[in-house]
């Protein structure tokens, strides 16, 4: 028969039978420790390298990051860089010093979320008959009996925490990579859509962006992976209906001819350079011509200097932003994830040229959260640049000096 332990292993805490269960698994197990019957599970561990897994799984474990901060002072109070759950932990803070190692949280926090370490089998109480926390000493100042809270649990269930650290980090790894190919097929689709609508190809363009922008929709950083995985699933099936109506709506003559164009168009990109005219967009080839057009003649804002006003927009791209070519795809990208309307980007990029209209788009997404309604916001700018009335510079302007 096991013999009873000198402290209380209930404490000063309400006994339950899964309480009680835990208690006599976890007396067992350290006895067979002892005796060298532990296999290949020593139920020893670095505590800072436990406690690092720990957080990593403490959703698994149903513990919150204040219950860690708790456990993590506890620990703490041990001398040994290794907990060895073959016997007892005693650690019998004082409440004053373990509020001070726990970031200053208040005693009754403290004890809310010692009960939620106790209930989950992290830590077992260990309370003297009048429930102080303390230990004694023999004459030679060696412990002899300690009373406070027992950490041999969280040591004893090392291997298993680390295995569950390992599943949340893999499980991590497939959410990133799934959110990675959402993005990626949604750009691609957005890109190919706004080709087919400038080109003014034959096809349903408007619908295929109305169907773009419900897959995406609601999707943010905590999405659940399986509604992620749905929503993969709808891109990749959009996105070959995307792509076949596009090869669909090119004649013989352009299939035949699509890399002559390219070099062509490689060629011709080195020396017809976008201006900004009153915040209209034109090309070299105009420049003769814009006197005639407007008053005021300037070189567009630098793409650096662009970059460093709008950081966000960068999060739109796969690679980082490099030329003009990769920041209008990503303001492709992020007006659909804004919910603007292709109809309204294409009004925009009429009235105020594609370069300009893709500033405002990055504005925008820069000051997301006091504009409630982007496609709106748009179409107002949009009338203005009809009028001659808009210039991206003062938008450009306020933004910077706001973050200055």
């Amino acid at each position: 028969m096991m013999e009873h332990i000198a402290t209380t292993p209930f404490g000063g805490g309400r006994m339950t039978a899964r309480l009680f269960v835990h208690q006599r698994n976890t007396a067992e197990r350290q006895e067979k420790l002892r005796a060298g019957e532990g296999g290949n599970d020593s139920g020893r561990a670095d505590k800072w390298q436990l406690m690092r897994a720990l957080t990593e799984a403490r959703q698994v474990y149903g513990i919150g990051d204040r219950t860690i901060c708790v456990l993590e002072a506890l620990v703490s109070f041990t001398t040994a860089r290794e907990l060895d759950g073959t016997a007892p932990i005693i650690v019998f803070p004082s409440n004053r010093e373990l509020s001070v190692r726990a970031r200053g949280m208040a005693p009754a926090t403290i004890r809310r979320h010692l009960v939620a370490l106790v209930e989950a089998g992290m830590i077992f109480r260990r309370d003297s008959a009048n429930g102080k926390r303390y230990c004694r000493r023999d004459d030679n100042g060696v412990m002899e009996d300690a009373f406070g809270f027992d950490l041999a649990p969280l040591a004893l269930r090392a291997t298993e925490i680390f295995e569950a650290a390992e599943a949340v980090r893999a499980e991590d790894r497939a959410i990133r990579a799934l959110r990675s190919e959402v993005t990626l097929h949604q750009r691609d689709i957005a890109k190919i859509i706004a080709c087919a609508l400038e080109e003014g190809r034959a096809g349903d363009w408007l619908g295929f962006s109305d169907r773009l922008a419900a897959l995406v929709f609601g999707l943010g950083r905590r999405t659940a992976p399986a509604l992620l995985a749905g929503r993969r699933d709808g891109l990749l099936h959009l996105r070959a209906e995307v792509e076949n109506a596009y090869l669909s709506s090119l004649s013989e003559q352009e299939m035949s001819a699509n890399d002559l164009q390219s070099e062509q168009h490689i060629q011709n990109s080195k020396s017809d350079h976008p201006f900004e005219i009153n915040g209209r967009e034109t090309h070299a080839g105009e420049a003769a011509n814009a006197d005639t057009r407007a008053p005021e003649q300037k070189m567009a804002i630098s793409l650096d200097r662009l970059k460093r006003i709008c950081p966000e927009i960068a999060d739109y791209t796969r690679d980082g932003i490099h030329s003009w070519a990769d920041f209008m795809a990503a303001a492709e990208l992020a007006r659909s994830m804004l919910g603007i309307s292709p109809d309204a980007w294409r009004k925009a990029k009429a009235a105020m040229g594609g370069q300009a209209a893709a500033v405002v788009i990055a504005v925008l997404l820069q000051r997301g959260e006091t504009i409630r309604s982007p496609g709106g916001y748009l179409r107002d700018l949009t009338e203005k640049a009809g009028r001659a009335a808009f210039s991206v510079y003062p938008m450009l302007q306020a933004l910077e000096r706001a973050q200055a």
